[in-house]
């Protein structure tokens, strides 16, 4: 009796982990219970990435990264890159131990010669919520150079879930801007000195926020400028200051000082009419550029 039941746990336990199918003529590529491991690979602030090996064939990896709107993608990273233009079918595949229950169409996937797969972001937060559920989101697609060779890929739900909430956590974390909002900022000062105003104290914030996770900037240009109230030497002599001031600053967050450029020209180059306080305002500026190989 007992023999019979130590059988029965074992099957039981192999049908968690194996999808279901009644066709057996597919050239299968999968994780088994030894060796199907999901990682996060990437964890930080500007990026999070979710990845899956499945053995002989590639990496399945789930991306997220910092912006003002949550993002996903979905990528497979494979050994042997699509020959041709076709399309591939992903279902959601059952588990064994739910035979009779179909699989589930998530979307068609084009192939597109000598380039990684992906998918749209509603269809990868399918596959997520799938695995999950314990399902096996699979590829079904007939080989490049044979198309009567018909091939299944399938992302193992097996030690899914624990890496997958450690990567929701770091999404959850991502910053909420990205290199594009911050790549050139338009900063103001208060008038007649180098203290910036409210709204560039927070702009130049997130920009050290971001700095101490980005470690790719190639170079930033700090150009300062003031408006037309004094002489014009000593506002040449502010506008420089102001430079330097930020300069520091970005210093201080972690950029080598020999890759920042700074530059002041007083009262040239007005954006708006200094008759007025908010053109004063206006002209009191420093635009920070930043560039990435």
């Amino acid at each position: 009796m007992n023999k019979i039941k130590i059988i029965f746990i074992l099957v039981a336990i192999l049908c968690q982990i194996l999808p279901f199918s009644a066709d057996a003529d597919y050239r299968r590529y999968s994780g088994t219970l030894d060796n199907s491991k999901w990682n996060v690979t990437t964890e930080s602030k500007l990026q999070c990435d979710l990845t899956h090996q499945i053995p002989n064939y590639g990496y399945a990896i789930f991306k997220s990264e910092a912006g003002k709107i949550i993002n996903l993608g979905f990528e497979l990273d494979m050994m042997r890159l699509p020959a041709d233009y076709s399309l591939a079918n992903i279902e959601s595949v059952p588990p064994s131990w739910r035979p009779g229950t179909p699989s589930k169409q998530i979307t068609t996937m084009q192939w597109r010669r000598q380039f990684n797969a992906d998918v749209d972001e509603d269809s990868a937060w399918i596959m997520l919520t799938e695995l999950e559920k314990g399902y096996f989101p699979t590829l079904y697609y007939s080989d490049w150079h044979n198309k009567s060779d018909r091939v299944a890929v399938a992302l193992s739900a097996t030690n899914f879930n624990k890496s997958y909430y450690k990567f929701l956590n770091c999404m959850d974390n991502l910053l909420k801007y990205n290199f594009v909002d911050i790549a050139q900022l338009d900063l103001n000062f208060e008038f007649g000195g180098a203290v910036l105003d409210k709204p560039s104290k927070v702009k130049l914030a997130r920009v050290r926020e971001y700095l101490k996770y980005d470690n790719e900037i190639e170079s930033i240009t700090v150009k300062a400028y003031s408006d037309s109230w004094g002489g014009r030497w000593k506002n040449l002599e502010v506008s420089i200051k102001r430079a330097e001031q930020i300069k520091q600053l970005l210093v201080d967050a972690g950029i080598q000082e020999a890759k920042i450029t700074i530059e002041g020209f007083g009262e040239k180059r007005h954006v708006a009419s200094n008759q007025t306080e908010l053109g004063q305002q206006a002209n009191r500026r420093v635009i920070v550029e930043m560039i990435k190989p």
